[in-house]
């Protein structure tokens, strides 16, 4: 991973606004590398923490959270609910109503 996309990966979830969600690789794409859906992944993993980055408005593209349950999942259910994100029956997210456009 470049620092130059680890950079704009950084910008880019800071950018998330509250309540609105993004994925992997629509962050990974608005870094110009729709390829790079994983990068995103380590990024978020490496440095949340220390960049106070909004980790939890991070999904997978299904709309759905990829931690497993007693491994965050909880977690971030619990803040993206906190928000004013709504879950369907399902788990997932209506990322027509709650996903980020970018702008």
């Amino acid at each position: 991973m470049t620092d130059r996309f680890h950079a704009l990966a950084v910008a880019t979830i800071r950018r998330i606004p509250e309540g609105r969600v993004a994925t992997y690789g629509q962050v990974a794409t608005l870094c110009g590398n729709p390829r790079a859906a994983r990068q995103v992944v380590r990024v978020l993993h490496s440095c949340s923490e220390n960049e106070q980055l909004p980790w939890h408005r991070v999904i997978n593209a299904k709309g759905r959270i990829s931690l497993s349950p007693g491994r965050g999942y909880e977690l971030q259910q619990a803040l993206l609910s906190d928000e004013g994100v709504e879950f369907r029956l399902d788990g997932s997210i209506d990322l027509q109503r709650f996903g980020w456009d970018g702008r």
